[in-house]
Parts: structure tokens; C-alpha cells; sequence
């Protein structure tokens, strides 16, 4: 080397002393740090995470959100700035010092995503891995611009991973919550045949996922590169109604009482369907599960009741006192079986109206409905049994004993049912 070439050689080498030094390493890189400290960003680790109260560590990842960006728009960029000014013409040096004095601020950052992302899975923390999720892949475009070259990469690689792990724990929660919502064994009861806590706690979990669309299609394309990602959101919706659908099946079981099972699925499966979240296939199709299970529940409800108001079994070969039966039958009605039809059906009649009446149907529209199906077939037929063997019970003692009530008392008892009355409530 000749002794102009060492002396340039030693001149830039004492003039990038120079300038490290006019930069103070050290000093820019506590400076960082004190900022972080001063918006109270904390280094944690997955075991603090882990103990911290939910309200606590949601609170925690919103200010990490707000700091993040924070860290990355105005103090990264304003230290970059300040950096590529000092060190201008100098690229390899101002990249490996911009490094040096960033990574021990950005590694506090990044520790607590990172600590999120590795906690145990819980479907509380999908919303907020979303969350930091988005803030990652908002910022990632300014993270490569501010930490270039190749001795900020590793820090580069540390953002971009933190992207990718949110990005796969989110989608692991996703399973997660399928199958806890399928396998859910709260002893919950709702007595009343109700919409189920866990149907309207997986209902809103599901709306509130459809607000993140944009992000999740995002997400997905993390892991699968094919162009069909805006049908994965339905796909997945679809899977957690399964699964809702399969425990509330079992959970229907619980039911001693077969009307009141398929008031329960009735109410439950409407409340699914009236969420809107799925397309109109699924929507048709469950409409008439909804209605098959009402159908059912009038069948288990009202079959024995209305068996009541047929004439068999009221038949009685000659003798007694008796009034004319169909036409020219030779058989005959006997006064005490119908006594005993009219007291029977009192009897059912009120014992349905006490349960009826504790039942609920939560929907504004579906009571009414199942009230008034009950009613065109019920009222009808007490009215033409009254008429036709009303007379041969009012011809002896005591009529109002048998014939208690008359069409209009039925119709309004009728539009008492569903109320969800609790039975120490004084009766009207």
C-alpha cells in the first residue's frame, strides 16, 4: 500500500471514529429505550403474560398496538433521518450503526408480541392477535424501508416473523374455538327452553369476526397461496354452526320433556338463522329445520289435549242416559264419559298453560305464530265438541264443573304461553 493510498485509508478511518463518536452509539441507543420507558413499554415474557388477569393483559396489548406504531412512524423514522444525515456517504456504516442503536429497543417491542403469540391459545385472544396482526402488516412496508441494508435484517427478520406467528396462532385459535364450541359441557341450564348462552356467545364471536374480513383474507393468504381465501371466512363460519348445532343436540337432551327439546332446538336454530352470517342455502335449509322442530313441539304439546276433543272412545253400547251418537249409529254417548272428557281436558288444558306459560320464546314473531297454529286447531275442535255434547253435560247438575271455559277464555290463555312466567308470579 503505497503511503497516499494508507493515508486516505487512515484518514476515513479516523473520520468514521469521528462521526461514531459525534453519534454516541450509546447514548442515541439509552435515548431510545428511555422513550420506550416513557410510553411504559415493558419487556415480558410468556410466563408474565400467562399470569396477568385478562382485563389487565387486553389493556396491555392495546397500548402495545398504539405503541407500536408509534415507535415505528415517528421514533425509528426520526432516528433514521438523524442517522442517514450523519452518516451520509458512509452507507455501510450508517446501516450498521442505525442497527446497533435500535436493536435493544426494538427487541423490547417485539417481546411482548412475541409473548402473545407463544401464551397459551384462548378464544378471548383472537380478536387482539388480529389486532397486532394488522398493526404488523400495516407497518411492514415502513420496517423494510427504515431498517434496509443488510445489517438491520436481523431485525427485520425478528417484525416479520412476530408477523407470521401472530398470523399462525390466530389461525390455530381458529380450530381451537371450533372445537371447544363443539365439545362445550357448561351444565347451563335454561329451564324455560331458551336460547342458549353459548348460542349467542358463539353467534357474536362470529359477527365479530366478519369485521375483520380484510385482515383475516390476509391472513389466510399467509398460508395458502390459491385465490379463493373469501370463501375461507364462510368455510370456517359454517364448521363452528356445526359444531354449535352438534352441542346443542346433546345439550337438548337434558329435556325430560319432548316438546320443551324442541321448543329449545326450535328457539336455538332460529337464533342462528335470523344472524345472517351464512348464505341462502344454508339459510332455506335451516329455516325448515327451525320449523320441523315447531312441528314437532305442537305434536308433543298438544296431541293428548286434542285427543280430548274427539268422539272416541266416548261410545257406549245402549243404556244409561245417553244422547244420539253419529247418525244411525246404534252406538251411543254416555253423559259421564264426556263428564270425564270435559274434566280431562280441563285438567291438561290448565297443566299445559301452568308449563306454557313458564316457556320462552325470545323471537318477536315466532310466538305469535306457534300461538296462532295451536289456536286453528284447538279452538275449532273445542268449539264443535262444546256444541255437539255441551247440551247432554248441561242438561244435569253442576254444568260449569265440566264446561270451564269458553273459546274466547282458551284464546286468551292461548296468548299467555312463551312468556317465561316464573311460577310464584300471582296468576291473572
Amino acid at each position: 500500500m503505497t503511503i497516499s493510498r494508507y493515508y486516505v485509508f487512515y484518514t476515513q478511518i479516523m473520520y468514521s471514529k469521528q462521526l461514531i463518536k459525534y453519534y454516541q452509539m450509546d447514548t442515541r441507543s439509552l435515548v431510545l429505550e428511555e422513550s420506550l420507558r416513557k410510553l411504559r413499554v415493558e419487556k415480558l415474557s410468556k410466563e408474565d403474560v400467562q399470569k396477568m388477569q385478562w382485563e389487565v393483559l387486553e389493556a396491555k396489548i392495546g397500548n402495545w398496538i398504539h405503541f407500536m406504531r408509534i415507535a415505528v412512524k415517528l421514533l425509528y423514522a426520526g432516528e433514521r433521518i438523524v442517522c442517514d444525515q450523519i452518516f451520509e456517504g458512509f452507507d455501510s456504516l450508517r446501516d450498521q450503526c442505525f442497527g446497533e442503536v435500535t436493536a435493544s429497543s426494538v427487541s423490547v417491542l417485539l417481546s411482548f408480541g412475541d409473548a402473545i403469540a407463544k401464551s397459551k391459545r384462548s378464544p378471548e385472544k383472537l380478536f387482539v392477535l388480529l389486532d397486532m396482526y394488522e398493526i404488523m402488516r400495516e407497518l411492514h412496508s415502513k420496517i423494510e424501508m427504515i431498517f434496509k441494508g443488510k445489517d438491520c435484517s436481523e431485525i427485520r427478520d425478528s417484525a416479520f416473523g412476530l408477523t407470521k406467528r401472530l398470523a399462525q396462532t390466530a389461525q390455530e385459535t381458529f380450530g381451537d374455538f371450533e372445537e371447544a364450541v363443539e365439545k362445550d359441557a357448561t351444565k347451563t341450564a335454561v329451564l324455560d327452553g331458551t336460547v342458549h348462552p353459548l348460542t349467542s356467545y358463539v353467534i357474536n364471536y362470529v359477527k365479530f369476526l366478519f369485521d375483520y374480513q380484510s385482515t383475516l383474507k390476509q391472513l389466510f393468504l399467509e398460508f395458502d397461496n390459491k385465490d379463493e381465501t373469501g370463501s375461507q371466512l364462510a368455510s370456517v363460519t359454517m364448521r363452528i354452526m356445526q359444531a354449535l348445532q352438534i352441542n346443542l343436540d346433546g345439550k337438548s337432551k337434558q329435556y325430560k320433556d319432548p316438546a320443551l327439546t324442541h321448543l329449545f332446538l326450535m328457539n336455538n336454530i332460529h337464533y342462528m338463522v335470523r344472524s345472517d352470517l351464512l348464505g341462502d342455502d344454508w339459510v332455506q335449509r335451516h329455516r325448515r329445520i327451525v320449523q320441523q322442530h315447531s312441528n314437532q313441539y305442537k305434536r308433543n304439546a298438544w296431541a293428548k289435549i286434542l285427543q280430548c276433543l274427539t268422539i272416541q272412545g266416548l261410545t257406549s253400547p245402549g243404556g244409561g242416559s245417553s244422547v244420539g251418537g253419529d247418525g244411525g249409529n246404534s252406538s251411543r254417548v254416555s253423559r259421564a264419559l264426556v263428564k270425564d272428557r270435559f274434566k280431562t281436558f280441563n285438567m291438561q288444558f290448565e297443566e299445559l298453560h301452568q308449563k306454557l306459560s313458564q316457556w320462552t320464546v325470545p323471537d318477536t314473531e315466532l310466538p305469535e305464530s306457534l300461538r296462532l297454529a295451536v289456536a286453528e286447531v284447538l279452538l275449532p275442535a273445542y268449539r264443535s265438541f262444546v256444541k255437539r255434547f255441551g247440551p247432554l253435560v248441561e242438561s244435569g247438575k253442576n254444568p260449569q264443573k265440566y264446561i270451564k271455559y269458553g273459546a274466547e277464555d282458551l284464546e286468551r290463555m292461548l296468548g299467555e304461553f312463551f312468556e317465561g312466567k316464573n311460577l310464584n308470579e300471582p296468576k291473572r
